[in-house]
């Protein structure tokens, strides 16, 4: 079974950056759909940005233009560069990918925490 582990989190100020990757523990053959999630306390997780191949990427509207998803074709595994942060981007994070896009086969990581605070 295959594992998604992400790192990058952590604690920024707002304004600052970071970049989340997501390694895989085996091999994915593909990566069809991949993208990320985010969680904040009490909100339900909500899909932050989605790469389908072959298409252009998709985003939240509340992180268009400040985030940047792009895709690892070795790995098959997403990165997200995260810029202009803002205290309302903080949430866990989750990478998830989806090897075969008419598959309902999905691998997901266990998060990283990013928090934006003065």
């Amino acid at each position: 079974q295959v594992q998604l582990v992400e790192s990058g989190g952590g604690l920024v100020q707002p304004g600052g950056s970071l970049r989340l990757s997501c390694a895989a523990s085996g091999m994915i053959f593909s990566g069809d759909v991949m993208g990320w999630y985010r969680q904040a306390p009490g909100n339900e997780r909500e899909l932050v940005a989605r790469s389908i191949r072959g298409r252009s990427a998709t985003y939240a509207d509340s992180v268009k233009g400040r985030f940047t998803i792009s895709r690892d074709n070795t790995q098959n595994t997403p990165s997200l560069q995260m810029m202009s942060l803002k205290p309302e981007d903080t949430a866990i994070y989750y990478c998830y990918v989806r090897p075969n896009y008419g598959s309902s086969v999905e691998y997901w990581g266990q998060g990283t925490q990013v928090t934006v605070s003065a």
